[in-house]
């Protein structure tokens, strides 16, 4: 099966508060940036990825990111996170109706196409799955089979959420980089001892991040 994967990406401006303790205001932004950047490139070289749909109303994230391969749709209702990725899927699906559609987070910078695709394969086998965070409280990743809907409820306790909505959690283990999404410090540090892609090395490397 391939599928198609929405991304969602807030303005950079305002992305990524919580990294205040390690990363400047000034410095977010291109962090931010560089997550992205590592996440669509790693989903674009994953063999059960036809496309990736950023949606995003970023000028510069959108350039960049048009740059490496995704298709820009931009952000019009302009209602949060969940609304972002139900204009997303409803774009990608008002073209293709039977595409497979997963929603996956822009902050996965230590991304592997080959556990993506693990995933994937693994989401396949249900009309909707979804894959919990490193933390087990969040989402990082939620599909849905061709000709259903995606029904996406990210944010706080994400998790309950889309197991209360029906979706098959994907239990697989050595899938850590497609769990790792970067909100804090910390995050930050699990992300860099997995292995960063290079755009996200680089940002980093102008941080001072203390050690545990």
């Amino acid at each position: 099966m391939q599928w198609t994967l929405v991304i969602p990406l807030k303005p950079l401006a305002r992305a990524k508060s919580r990294l205040s303790d390690t990363a400047a205001d000034g410095v977010r932004p291109g962090l931010a940036l560089a997550f992205a950047q590592d996440t669509v490139a790693a989903a674009l070289a994953c063999p059960a990825v036809r496309d990736v749909a950023v949606v995003t109303d970023d000028s510069l994230a959108g350039r960049e990111l048009a740059a490496l391969g995704a298709r820009i749709v931009p952000d019009e209702p302009r209602g949060g996170l969940n609304t972002a990725l139900a204009h997303g899927a409803a774009v990608v699906r008002a073209a293709r109706p039977e595409s497979a559609l997963a929603a996956l987070n822009a902050d996965l910078p230590a991304l592997r196409p080959h556990e993506l695709a693990r995933v994937l394969d693994a989401a396949a086998q249900f009309p909707r799955a979804f894959l919990a965070d490193t933390a087990a409280v969040g989402t990082t990743l939620l599909a849905a089979a061709p000709g259903r809907e995606l029904l996406p409820s990210f944010g706080t306790d994400s998790r309950a959420r889309h197991r209360a909505s029906g979706a098959v959690e994907i239990a697989l283990a050595a899938v850590d980089s497609v769990r790792q999404d970067v909100d804090t410090g910390e995050d930050l540090r699990a992300a860099l001892a997995l292995g960063v892609g290079p755009r996200t090395a680089a940002a980093a490397a102008r941080l001072l991040i203390p050690e545990q």
